[in-house]
């Protein structure tokens, strides 16, 4: 019994068998992706992304120009003192009053009309008019086109001098009466624009101007008022006798040169003044070794006619389209193949081509169609094809083996995360962007990304914005 007290008893302890967690093993390979793209991001080259975007690009030159018009200076028959019977700037006839001469000042300033009403005054049907033309410009205004509203203030103005020298007419004639003075009136031997300001430069032309005439340092302009004591011989008004009128700008050698081979003989044109948008012929002339472009119009001359010099914009383009950094833009070489050996295989809807395998069989092969031409012409990308491979036409024996290679213009879009080759046609640049076509069925559309910076990336290239 002793004996069974003192056995002692053996405990042996066993190892627990740890089974596998499936959250932590989940959280790791997570853990790891995002550690191993944040080193990726950091240490990769950073891609910038430009969005795509409707715009304009304007090229235009801005000179300052010398007008040349069909005009003569009428000098004073007699002495005395002029008074006007038109109004600056206003188109008359032939034999039309222009002015009178009397030995003393008429007194114009009171009101000599027998109703005692201000002769300024317009009558209802003028102010009628006037209304009307503003309500409908009010209307129809398009802030896009602010150049309306110089159109607008030319229409009224015109309105206004038409009904001011009917008004003014009847007051100088109250005027004469009422001072009892013999005067003479002086008539217009033809029809033009009376114009009551002079400079000596009249009768200069495209054959007789020179680069001194540019200088305006010691321009002059003499201005021709009512009540001014003249002496015979002495101006007393300009007339202008036609529509037809011209600017000429001093041109550098290059531009003139670029513009002769490009053959332009019309141009698009921004006057400062007024910001009216006008096409013009154009020439260029040489004169002494230096070059002039020369700038023909046919109408509107009656808004600048007391200008000598005119400041104004040469649009040499204007285009309107897509708008893209200069830098996004590449060169690639494309496969080029004719487009009758594009097919669809099977029971796909995908394009792409048959490849005469060994021993004769035919196997398709889809491709990626980046432009096609008029000629009837595709461009395929270079990665779907071998050099050397054999084309099949589809249900003919004709084969065609793929060497050609083309260049293609474009950039890289990136709207599916990864760069795809988008080709453009380009409208017109400046120095840091290009206007390429809308619409185009292998290229870029409003608000696609691309890469800023088309170097950086290649072909399919996954990109972390």
């Amino acid at each position: 019994m002793a004996s069974n007290k003192n056995k002692s008893i053996s405990i042996k302890k066993y190892k627990n068998k740890r089974e596998l967690n499936i959250g932590i093993f989940l959280f790791a390979v997570v853990f790891i992706y995002l550690v191993v793209t944040v080193i990726m991001y950091l240490t990769g080259e950073n891609i910038s992304v430009y969005e795509v975007r409707e715009g304009s690009i304007v090229n235009d030159n801005s000179y300052t120009g010398l007008i040349l018009r069909q005009e003569e200076t009428v000098n004073a028959e007699n002495g005395g003192y002029v008074n006007y019977y038109q109004n600056e700037d206003s188109k008359v006839k032939a034999g039309s009053n222009i002015y009178v001469l009397s030995p003393q000042k008429l007194d114009t300033e009171s009101d000599t009309s027998d109703s005692g009403a201000s002769s300024s005054s317009l009558n209802t049907e003028v102010q009628a008019g006037i209304i009307s033309d503003i309500q409908n410009f009010s209307e129809n205004f398009d802030p896009q086109d602010f150049s309306t509203v110089y159109s607008l203030r030319n229409e009224v103005t015109a309105t206004l001098q038409g009904a001011l020298s009917e008004s003014k007419t009847d007051h100088l004639e109250a005027a004469i009466k009422a001072s009892g003075q013999e005067v003479t009136a002086y008539k217009a031997d033809r029809d033009g624009i009376v114009a009551f300001s002079v400079d000596g430069l009249e009768s200069l032309t495209k054959d007789t101007f020179t680069a001194e005439n540019f200088d305006r340092s010691n321009y002059e302009s003499r201005s021709l008022t009512d009540q001014m004591k003249v002496s015979s011989g002495e101006p007393v008004y300009r007339m202008i006798t036609s529509e037809d009128w011209s600017v000429i700008v001093q041109l550098d050698k290059e531009t003139a040169q670029k513009l002769t081979e490009d053959e332009v003989t019309s141009v698009k044109t921004r006057i400062d003044k007024d910001s009216e948008t006008m096409w013009a012929d154009f020439s260029v002339i040489e004169k002494d070794g230096d070059f002039y472009g020369c700038l023909d119009f046919d109408n509107s001359m009656i808004r600048y006619a007391d200008d000598r010099y005119l400041s104004v914009e040469l649009i040499l383009e204007d285009e309107s389209g897509l708008k893209i950094p200069r830098s996004s833009v590449i060169e690639e070489e494309f496969f080029v193949i004719p487009q009758e050996f594009i097919t669809t295989g099977g029971n796909s809807s995908s394009q792409g081509v048959l490849i005469n395998e060994k021993g004769g069989s035919a196997v398709f092969q889809p491709v990626d169609i980046f432009d096609t031409t008029e000629e009837g012409e595709v461009y395929i990308s270079r990665d779907d094809l071998d050099p050397g491979s054999v084309l099949i036409k589809p249900e003919s024996t004709e084969t065609y083996t793929v060497n050609e290679t083309k260049p293609l213009t474009g950039v890289y879009n990136i709207n599916r995360g990864y760069a795809v080759f988008r080709k453009v046609t380009i409208l017109c640049e400046s120095d840091e962007y290009y206007i390429v076509e809308e619409g185009d069925a292998y290229g870029l559309s409003n608000y696609d990304h691309i890469v800023q910076d088309g170097t950086s990336i290649d072909q399919d290239e996954v990109v972390f914005e």
